[in-house]
């Protein structure tokens, strides 16, 4: 049984960028394209340990290798997203990047035959059979686990502002469903999703962890898809929250709002500071606010007692961290604004086209 260990938390600030995209035809429809770009033929050279499944054929997902320094996140990621889109194009695919792709109808729509997928789509049915979504999922490194237990527990309450932040998914299965992230309601259906409870340290979170996989409730630890998790394999904080993203440049500000408040909260459990408790129904409310709302979702503030709008937060965060990239994303258009205006002004074939990932 492969359950990670105390050991795997040894290094500080690395990051890993995980993105999940479509695979689409000329005109920017989901097509089953999974197995030419995985078992087809050798991966690029620049991602020599290739692309994966997801959970349909025409999801797959692109990882970088670990990034040692933050500064180096740019070029990593546009050298995967790159390499991806030429290895579709060899086959005559495309890639396309959304919370959920507005012309997906999972009815129509093959699942993988992995044996990993089969088996969760026989444990789970309906939520897993239905599970065309696609985010992003950012791993931050951290050298001690008890640290990386705390670092998550802090970074709950953060989960709910960073898919505000990244919302990109109001259409589901052909229709506009009134919601910013309709992914993030998607996918919690599944079991083991959502803001988790907090854990005291991290032999608490292997106990559970070893629970949940000794009693058949996952197979393996990869199946706790909460919004924040310690990974007990890579040694890091994994923020799982936000939308997939068509523009890198709204990755990499996301990716380096994860990367600080990991190291903040990582030196804020060195100088023994307390965390804030709040109640986990107040952090689903806030996830909620976000996924209906998303740029213009308030918050549950720490205290429980008041709200605050999610500029408020971006503000105060960017002065706080010394980040920038977040004031830019709030600022811009979100992505779920984005959708909609393009399918009223232009229509669904307009919208699929804006989706694509270019060359």
């Amino acid at each position: 049984m492969d359950l990670g260990s105390r050991d795997a938390f040894a290094r500080m600030g690395t990051l890993g960028i995980e993105e999940e995209f479509y695979i689409v035809d000329a005109d920017g429809r989901p097509t089953s394209g999974t197995d030419d770009l995985v078992y087809g033929r050798d991966p690029p050279s620049e991602v020599p340990e290739g692309f994966d499944h997801e959970l349909f054929k025409c999801t797959i997902e692109a990882q970088t290798e670990r990034i040692e320094d933050p500064a180096d996140a740019e070029d990593a990621l546009s050298t995967v997203r790159g390499a991806l889109v030429d290895h579709a194009a060899a086959d005559g695919y495309r890639i396309a990047a959304a919370g959920l792709h507005p012309a997906a109808k999972w009815r129509e729509l093959d699942h993988v035959e992995k044996p990993r997928y089969t088996s969760q789509l026989d444990r789970i049915q309906y939520p897993q059979h239905r599970n065309t979504t696609a985010g992003l999922h950012v791993h931050v490194g951290v050298d001690d686990a008890d640290k990386a237990v705390a670092v998550a527990n802090r970074l709950r309450w953060h989960a709910p502002v960073l898919l505000a932040l990244s919302a990109n998914s109001p259409y589901w299965n052909g229709f506009d469903t009134g919601l910013a992230s309709a992914r993030a309601k998607v996918f919690e259906n599944l079991p083991n999703t959502g803001i988790p409870s907090a854990f005291d340290d991290f032999d608490a979170f292997q106990r559970y962890e070893r629970r949940m996989v000794e009693t058949g409730s996952i197979a393996d630890r990869g199946e706790l898809w909460f919004d924040v998790r310690p990974h007990t394999g890579h040694g890091t904080v994994e923020v799982r929250s936000p939308d997939a993203q068509r523009d890198p440049a709204v990755t990499l500000a996301l990716v380096e709002y994860v990367h600080a408040l990991v190291c903040d909260y990582a030196e804020r459990y060195e100088d023994g500071e307390s965390a804030p408790a709040l109640r986990r129904e107040l952090l689903d409310e806030n996830k909620w606010r976000a996924i209906r709302h998303g740029h213009d979702a308030a918050f549950v503030d720490r205290s429980g007692e008041e709200t605050v709008s999610l500029g408020e937060v971006v503000d105060r965060e960017c002065d706080r961290l010394g980040v920038s990239g977040i004031r830019e994303v709030y600022e811009a258009e979100s992505g779920s604004e984005r959708q909609r205006r393009l399918r009223v002004e232009s229509g669904l074939d307009a919208l699929c086209a804006d989706l694509i990932l270019s060359p």
